[in-house]
């Protein structure tokens, strides 16, 4: 567990989540205040800051994720989605543990507001 990190003590079972996934290296909650109908987080137990922290042995961990999301949005209904990394607070980047967010259920706008 990283110091303080929010989702490390939802991975280590601190802070209840509603998971939707759980193995040995990835979870899978959703989020606590949802932007869509659907929103859910993916994320790697591994403490990594954010996307710009990702290192080469992380890189199919960070695959696993993907194809995480993509199994639990269809177990969901979804079969269009959004998929968002923020990287860095200016970005939206509010937790600095790497997250996958997933949001469908409704239309998405391009570009986001």
């Amino acid at each position: 567990m990283e110091g303080n990190c929010l989702f490390c003590k939802i991975i280590a079972g601190e802070i209840p989540a509603d998971k939707l996934y759980e193995d040995e290296e990835v979870i899978a909650f959703r989020d606590i205040a949802p932007q869509a109908p659907v929103h859910f987080l993916v994320i790697p137990k591994k403490h990594i800051q954010g996307p710009a922290a990702v290192a080469r042995e992380d890189e199919e961990l960070i695959g696993r994720l993907m194809r995480i999301g993509a199994k639990i949005a269809a177990q969901e209904g979804l079969s269009h989605y959004r998929v968002v990394f923020n990287n860095g607070e200016q970005a939206g980047q509010s937790v600095f543990h790497i997250h996958m967010h997933i949001l469908g259920g409704r239309s998405m706008n391009w570009p986001p507001g």
